[in-house]
């Protein structure tokens, strides 16, 4: 009897001290406060809102809200002040063509992004060359039947002028190549939402995006023979995708740095990143 007494007290101070550190730990975990507003590329947008629910649940004391105006709005709102992180398709420090740099603001990578030129599900071309590409988004070729699809006037979708994807996709699938902007073949969105819609109900349409918006109610076509698939873009050889960038204001801290570090840990980026058809940072070498 003594000797069970004896276990009994061991067994409920065992579960004192587990009981202490389990409280510690939780205790610790969900300590942070704070408040984090996060504006720019719709591209990221997906990424952006699912790290908010699970850091969230981690952290219930800090409060999360997201938008997604174009990746130009990211930087922009964090240098008024309106914004903790802007998220933007290129690195903001640096000058890229279109845009000057954002003195001041630090870049810290989150994600690869692949993009994709995507048709309506009636277009039949399902590969195009570059030299296509360029000749179709300048307006030099009009008809589908002109790049082996079908006799039919080609619509193009095409995002506004601050859009990361836009710069992206200029660069690296078109190499520089200008739009067209204006005429009855011609369409102009706002986010990458607007994008999968427009392309999604017009048909004869071709625009682009990235992954994580492509449906089976469109077609993401093969450039140059290589599909837009994440092994392509790891191994080297499908080459329109970039880096996703959190712009802060300086080296950020508080809330703001713990949220940017759980979207740049391993369980995430090789979780619910790659879930999204984002590829990890880490899978680039």
């Amino acid at each position: 009897m003594k000797l069970f007494k004896t276990l009994s007290v061991a067994a409920m101070a065992i579960a004192l001290v587990a009981t202490s550190i389990t409280g510690s730990t939780a205790s610790a975990a969900s300590s942070l406060k704070g408040k984090i507003v996060v504006n720019g590329s719709s591209a990221l947008l997906p990424l952006t809102l699912q790290a908010a629910n699970e850091f969230k649940k981690l952290n219930p004391k800090v409060k999360i809200s997201a938008s997604a105006a174009g990746s130009i709005t990211g930087p922009q709102s964090v240098r008024k002040g309106i914004a903790d992180i802007g998220a933007v398709d290129w690195d903001a420090s640096q000058d890229v063509p279109g845009f000057k740099k954002f003195d001041g603001q630090v870049a810290h990578k989150v994600a690869v992004i692949p993009f994709a030129a995507v048709v309506n599900k009636n277009v039949t071309a399902d590969n195009l060359t570059t030299k296509q590409l360029q000749d179709i988004f300048s307006g030099k070729v009009k008809n589908w039947k002109d790049v082996g699809g079908e006799d039919a006037d080609i619509i193009v979708v095409n995002r506004a002028f601050g859009s990361g994807t836009r710069v992206n996709f200029q660069m690296k699938a078109l190499q520089g190549t200008d739009f067209i902007s204006k005429g009855d073949n011609y369409k102009e969105v706002k986010s990458s939402g607007d994008m999968k819609t427009a392309v999604e109900t017009t048909p004869n349409a071709i625009g682009y995006m990235d992954l994580v918006y492509v449906t089976s109610k469109m077609k993401a076509v093969k450039i140059n023979n290589i599909a837009p698939t994440e092994a392509n873009v790891i191994n080297g050889t499908y080459k329109v995708w970039g880096y996703g960038y959190y712009m802060t204001k300086g080296e950020p801290d508080g809330a703001v740095k713990a949220f940017i570090e759980y979207i740049q840990s391993s369980k995430f980026q090789n979780g619910s990143l790659k879930k999204l058809k984002f590829i990890p940072i880490s899978a680039i070498k």
